[in-house]
């Protein structure tokens, strides 16, 4: 189902007897966990270390084989050199995004029953691709735990109205309008885009870029951040442990092998890894047709409706592991393995019927759009759509 994106002349309705105010003509879903989950087969929740670790050998053994093919390219002739590093660069980084979600898994506790090889695997997996395991798996949960919920939502936390000092509703020229701020030229906002995909993933981990504003500083590697409990500290200990162990182990290559065969076979494919993490992610909670809840209305089971399923073509679902185009079941039920969400998905869609969204917008121009369109929500209702 493709999002209704509804008109701006829409009104703003107030539910009086609850002092509810939703904008749009937005029914809230009345739906329980308990129906969804009785919807889904038993077996979709099982989780099988032998089969993860199969998905998990299958992604390594691509990645060797390309990193294999890689070391051929120099001795080609330029011009073939010119082709080849791209193609490698592109490819390895879609697989490696592979073993990112897999470790996502672990996190989530879905990999296997045993916490310890949960633990034990994602923290390898995501080390060796520069993410600080436990500390990201645990600011990963408090968003699993409060998606699409104004004040506690961790990620694409939606800027208000006066936040970006914009005048007040009922003083606003452009209210309901497109607001000339926010104009500016395509070449300016392809460089945005250039930023957020390039750099966008680290600001989040170092600073907290695009999460709640705390009022102090806030970071992934930081053991007293507000987004951590006393009782974590050891676990961003760790976490910080395996970054700089992989860190450690980048440096001695760079010295065995030379800088520059380190960023052709490490940095670059890494910087890919991140496109599609800032791709994916922002895509799957930032869309004009969704809200977000303050909290009179939200439940988990709202909050967890508050995603969008988006396929990008068989092959990048395969290697990605289904991670854009399950998503909803993912956000329902974060434990399940991702080789059961497909047939998940196809029972969550009959319990929640309008209240799923799958969007085939082809990918490019849902970017633009949700870019664009998402700026800012505002400061009052309880139900609150972006606007720009």
């Amino acid at each position: 189902m493709t999002p209704n994106i509804e008109s701006e002349q829409t009104v703003t309705q107030r539910k009086v007897g609850e002092k509810v105010v939703y904008e749009r003509d937005w029914q809230l879903p009345e739906f329980t966990i308990k129906e969804i989950r009785d919807a889904i087969p038993a077996h979709c929740f099982k989780r099988d270390t032998l089969r993860s670790f199969g998905h998990l050998a299958h992604d390594l053994v691509i990645i060797a084989i390309l990193a294999y093919a890689a070391t051929f390219i120099d001795a080609l002739p330029e011009a073939y050199r010119y082709v080849l590093w791209p193609l490698y660069w592109v490819a390895q980084g879609i697989v490696s995004t592979g073993i990112w979600v897999i470790a996502h898994e672990c996190g989530h506790q879905a990999f296997s029953p045993s916490k310890f090889i949960n633990n034990s695997v994602g923290w390898v997996l995501h080390s060796a691709l520069l993410v600080p395991y436990h500390s990201w798996r645990i600011s990963h949960s408090r968003h699993h735990k409060a998606t699409g919920h104004l004040t506690k939502d961790q990620v694409f936390v939606p800027s208000t109205r006066s936040k970006l000092d914009l005048p007040p509703k009922d003083q606003d020229p452009e209210d309901g309008m497109h607001h000339s701020m926010f104009d500016e030229a395509p070449i300016t906002t392809l460089l945005k885009f250039a930023i957020m995909f390039s750099g966008g993933w680290q600001a989040y981990l170092l600073v907290n870029s695009t999460g709640q504003d705390y009022g102090r500083w806030t970071s992934h590697f930081h053991t007293s951040s507000p987004i951590f409990e006393p009782h974590q500290f050891w676990d961003v200990i760790v976490s910080v442990v395996g970054i700089i162990g992989m860190l450690s182990i980048l440096a001695y290559s760079s010295i065995v092998f030379s800088p520059l065969a380190v960023a052709k076979y490490y940095i670059i494919p890494y910087m890919m890894v991140n496109f599609w993490l800032i791709l994916i992610t922002f895509l799957q909670h930032t869309d004009p047709a969704l809200p977000h809840y303050r909290e009179a209305v939200w439940n988990f089971q709202r909050g967890a409706a508050l995603t969008i399923d988006r396929s990008y073509g068989w092959l990048l679902n395969y290697f990605h592991h289904h991670i854009a185009d399950t998503h909803v079941a993912h956000h329902f039920f974060s434990q399940m393995p991702h080789y059961h969400a497909e047939e998940a998905t196809s029972h969550i869609k009959k319990v929640l019927g309008k209240a799923y969204v799958n969007d085939d917008t082809p990918i490019p121009i849902a970017l633009w759009r949700s870019y664009t369109q998402c700026k800012f929500v505002e400061d009052e209702g309880d139900v609150v759509f972006f606007q720009h």
